[in-house]
Formats: C-alpha cells, sequence, structure tokens
C-alpha cells in the first residue's frame, strides 16, 4: 500500500516512516512540493497543523483519505479537523500500532475481524478460542447499530476492537472518532455536544460538537467510567430521546421535520476497564447511562487467558521492529517461546510489546532468550490480576521491567525529550510522568531552559 507522508520536520517524517513498517512510504516536507497526484497513494499521513493552510491539503487530497497527527492535540482541534474532512486525528506520542491501523481503516483495506493468517499488528492477532469468540461477536455486532461496551484489563486492545466494530459496521464509511474521557473530563461536555445542546432542550447536538463531527460514523468513549457525572446525565438523556425517536420512526409517528432536527446517526462504542455495575452500584456512575451503552458487551479476553496468542503477536511485533532496527532474521529462542507462555502478562498485550520492543532493540545475536525479554523466572515480582483487581487499580508491570525503565530514562533523558522518550517506550507522556512520580526519577535540569516543572 503506498502512504504519502506530508510533514515539514524531518524528524517527523522519519517517525512516520518507521510506525508504517511494511508499507510503500514516500515523504514530502509541504502539499507544494508534492510530486504526482493524491489518487496514487492509499493514504495521506500529515501533520495536522498544515490543515490551517486554507485548505490546500484537502484540495490536494481530493478523494484520498487523510490520517492527522498533532503536535498539540486538543478536543476542539480534532473536532475541527474531523469536520473539515479528516478520516482519522492521532495524538502525539503515537500508540504503537495506531498510525498503521488508522490508515489501513481510512483506506478501507481493513479486511473484516478474523484470525488473520498474515501476521499484522496493526489487526486483531490470534487464533485461540477466546479470540475466535470475539471475531465471531464483532462480525455479529456489526450488522447491528446497537450501543456496544467493550470491556477488558488495560492493554488487552480495546481500542483495537472498537475499530474493528466500526470497520464491520454499516457507519464504516463515516469517521470514527474517538474521545478519551479521563483526558478530556473537564470540558467533556461541551465538546461533546457543543455550546448550544441546552439551549435546544438537549435533544441535537451543536455544529461543531463531537456529536456533530461524528455525524454517520462511530463515536468511541475511551475509559467511559471517567465521564463526570454532570456528562454522564446529559448523555443519557440524550441516548433516551435518540432512542425514543427510533421507535418513533419505527413506527411511523416521526415527522420528517423532526427528524432533521433531532437526534444523530451515530454508532456508540464505549470501553472500560472498570466494573461499571459495580460502580453503578456504589453511586459513583449512572445505571441510566450504563443501560443505554451496554446493550451489548464485549470482553476482550486477556493474554493469560489465550497464552497460545502470546508467540503469534510476540513474533509479528518482533518481526517489524527487526526490521525497522536493520536486524532481519532475528528470531526468539524455544525457551523465549515457552516463557512466553507460561508467563502471566499482567500488562497483557501493551507488556508484551514492550518486552518485545525492548528486547529487539538490546539483541547483540541473532536469537532472543526469556531473559532479555524480562519474563525468565520473574512472574513471582508481578501482582496477580486478583490481587490488582481487589486494589482497584490497574495491573502494573515492575520487576525487570522496572529496572529497564529507570535505566532507559536515566540513560536517555539527556538526550531524548519527554515525548521522544515516551514514544521510544510505547507508553504515552501522562504514563510517562506518573512512573517517573512514582519510581522517583525526578527530570533533570537543562542549560537553556533552567529547571524543569515536575
Amino acid at each position: 500500500m503506498r502512504v504519502l507522508v506530508i510533514d515539514p520536520a524531518a524528524a517527523n517524517r522519519e517517525l512516520f516512516r518507521e510506525n508504517l513498517a511494511g508499507f510503500q512510504v514516500q515523504e514530502t516536507a509541504s502539499v507544494a512540493s508534492a510530486t504526482g497526484t493524491a489518487a496514487h497513494f492509499a493514504a495521506i499521513v500529515a501533520n495536522a497543523e498544515l490543515l490551517d493552510d486554507a485548505g490546500e491539503l484537502m484540495a490536494f487530497a481530493g478523494e484520498t483519505p487523510v490520517v492527522l497527527v498533532a503536535d498539540a492535540p486538543s478536543v476542539p482541534h480534532a473536532v475541527d479537523c474531523m469536520r473539515r474532512g479528516a478520516a482519522n486525528y492521532l495524538p502525539k506520542p503515537l500508540a504503537v500500532g495506531a498510525l498503521a491501523a488508522a490508515v489501513r481503516l481510512s483506506s478501507g483495506d481493513a479486511a473484516p475481524p478474523r484470525a488473520p493468517r498474515s501476521l499484522d499488528f496493526s489487526n486483531i492477532l490470534g487464533d485461540s478460542q477466546p479470540m475466535r469468540e470475539l471475531f465471531n461477536a464483532i462480525l455479529a455486532l456489526g450488522k447491528s447499530d446497537c450501543a456496544v461496551l467493550v470491556r477488558g484489563e488495560s492493554g488487552t486492545g480495546k481500542t483495537l476492537v472498537a475499530h474493528a466494530l466500526h470497520a464491520a459496521s454499516k457507519h464504516r464509511h463515516g469517521p470514527l472518532i474517538p474521545l478519551d474521557c479521563a483526558a478530556a473530563a473537564p470540558t467533556i461536555e461541551s465538546a461533546l455536544f457543543g455550546s448550544g445542546f441546552q439551549a435546544n432542550g438537549g435533544t441535537a447536538p451543536a455544529a461543531g460538537s463531537l456529536l456533530a463531527a461524528a455525524e454517520g460514523g462511530t463515536l468511541f468513549l475511551r475509559a467511559v467510567e471517567e465521564l463526570p457525572m454532570a456528562a454522564q446525565g446529559a448523555l443519557a438523556r440524550f441516548l433516551d430521546t435518540d432512542a425514543q425517536r427510533a421507535d418513533q420512526r419505527n413506527t411511523g409517528s416521526l415527522s420528517a421535520d423532526a427528524d432533521a432536527r433531532e437526534g444523530a446517526d451515530v454508532r456508540w462504542i464505549a470501553a472500560t476497564r472498570a466494573d461499571l455495575p459495580r460502580l453503578a452500584a456504589r453511586g459513583h456512575f449512572r445505571s441510566d447511562l450504563l443501560a443505554r451503552i451496554e446493550a451489548a458487551t464485549l470482553l476482550v479476553p486477556p493474554l493469560r487467558d489465550r497464552a497460545d496468542d502470546a508467540a503469534t503477536i510476540a513474533t509479528a511485533i518482533l518481526e517489524r521492529n527487526a526490521a525497522q532496527l536493520g536486524k532481519a532474521g532475528l528470531r526468539f529462542t524455544a525457551n523465549a517461546l515457552a516463557a512466553m507462555g507460561s508467563y502471566p502478562w499482567p500488562g497483557n498485550v501493551r507488556e508484551l510489546a514492550t518486552a518485545v520492543e525492548r528486547a529487539t532493540a538490546l539483541a547483540s545475536t541473532t536469537t532472543i532468550d526469556a531473559d532479555l525479554l524480562g519474563i525468565g523466572g520473574t512472574a513471582s515480582a508481578f501482582p496477580s490480576p486478583a490481587a490488582a483487581a481487589d486494589a482497584g487499580e490497574p495491573p502494573e508491570t515492575s520487576g525487570s521491567l522496572e529496572s529497564f525503565f529507570v535505566r532507559f530514562v536515566l540513560d536517555n533523558q539527556d538526550q531524548l525529550t519527554e515525548t521522544e522518550l515516551a514514544s521510544r517506550l510505547g507508553i504515552s507522556r501522562k504514563s510517562l510522568w506518573e512512573r517517573r512520580q512514582r519510581l522517583n526519577i525526578p527530570r533533570r535540569r537543562t542549560r537553556k531552559r533552567g529547571p524543569r516543572r515536575q
């Protein structure tokens, strides 16, 4: 698949190219310097700031989907970009596999979710019985308009499942707009519905809102348990009104004028790692909203429940990373493969990806053994999922993985920015900051900027 990358900064173009391993990438610094026509490419990946150039980027793109990557992401900017025709909007630092997945989805190259024959980490990997059941459920729900709640532990791949649900649905030709409820919590109600929502009785989203931008597509609420109670109430009322309108439309009692003025043609997908019924019972989540968003529930199995898939996923990540680092032919030993199958992976696929990426970078021979993955004989150093659930906290990696984190940050923080550090570690800047606090790794002073704020 041919992809055109447009960004004035050479470092950004290199980052995009690394995240698009396996694609035929052509890069340029500006729209004006692009050679050929956009029709020659399956997708365009561009810096989101280029959309400010008087519509030049979208005019050049024509029918070719545009995936925008934002250096300084914000909810209002995302809404504006989607309204102006962007196929997807990704914040930096880029999550592992996010850019490749967005390109495939935007270009229509995302196959229906199934146990894939090819090893492609931008899709959902796995051929175990739990994953086959998940794939079948995704295909079945793709035929429905009902809201879907995706449940699973941290790092299981809930976002990939949401993308697959969108790709399998009749809304696949519309945008998929993700909203991180935790990050956007202070202003989420206005971002979701717009400033005029209450003025029109809470039935129609205002122009410029995320709901309006998602028209004809899918709105994906990440970490839905983090929605403030006021926003939960507004969303519950909107979904209730929308359901009543659907019933009236089906019975023929809704006028065409009312249908045009109210509601939104949006598929709702929410994701959570929390026990929402338990939160609702404690008064921390609205039961009426829960009833609306869990019309269907998908449980993404943890990696420990599909141990046979660990080697498949790890091998796909290894092949991609080895190609990027010029270490083609790098492979796992039998001991490493056995260790991956027996290790509980409390951090799930995200932890596995981090371990393999680290091992690939550190490998000095043609093989990777269990000790290089940091899992040989260290399983007891990690909290059990049950213990983590009882504590009310997501599972965290520790032991040798934390040792690697400390060493990597101390060795590289003078040469890399916080964004670059997070990107190399495969985590967000927020996670990097949180781990710095937990592991007591202060940010060092710099000669130019003086002391950095925590």
